[in-house]
């Protein structure tokens, strides 16, 4: 089972959204993904704990977090299959790894440690907290977003992964995303 967590070979080039909640990821995945006529992977840990919410009045529990990993590790290598030259990731392991030791006190399960680390993207689109907060019944964190942005972009540097930070309004953020997105593709 544990190697569900891992990603199927592939040459497509990778991008992550990355960054705390309600700074525009899921928006801008969607828009790169029509710009590029591509697939995008939507953050499964939405569907999953909005369904739970629906069900139980209950948020993420740290139970949650491998089904969550799973779900989202089978829809990227699901629509890597559907993709162009690019897939989109609205997320990655390494969000729910942040999160998991956000939440619960550094506490992260082995093995999704294991696979947050060694799943490689080739950009992530680290997410400033310039947007305006949106409430929903799965966001509660308003008041830590500058906290949660640090946290992020430590993480990245800190496993080495190549990163830009987006700021501003949606369409700086769009262009800044395209420039770094062209380079990788040689475009």
């Amino acid at each position: 089972m544990e190697e569900k967590l891992g990603q199927e070979p592939s040459d497509l080039v990778k991008i992550v959204l990355f960054g705390p909640e309600s700074t525009g990821k899921t928006t801008l995945s969607k828009q790169l993904a029509a710009y590029y006529q591509t697939k995008w992977v939507p953050e499964y840990a939405r569907e999953y704990l909005q369904d739970k919410w629906n069900r139980e009045q209950k948020t993420c529990e740290p139970e949650d977090l491998l089904p969550i990993a799973y779900g989202q590790m089978k829809l990227e290598n699901e629509l890597s299959k559907k993709a162009n030259e690019l897939l989109i990731c609205d997320t990655d392991l390494l969000e729910t790894k942040v999160y998991s030791e956000a939440y619960y006190l550094g506490y992260v399960d082995p093995i999704l440690e294991k696979y947050a680390v060694k799943n490689q993207y080739d950009l992530y689109l680290l997410t400033y907290i310039d947007t305006p907060w949106v409430a929903d019944d799965l966001r509660d964190k308003p008041n830590e977003r500058e906290r949660m942005f640090v946290y992020f972009k430590e993480t990245l540097e800190k496993y080495g992964r190549n990163f830009v930070t987006l700021k501003g309004e949606e369409k700086a953020r769009f262009s800044t995303a395209v420039k770094y997105i062209d380079k990788l593709l040689k475009i």
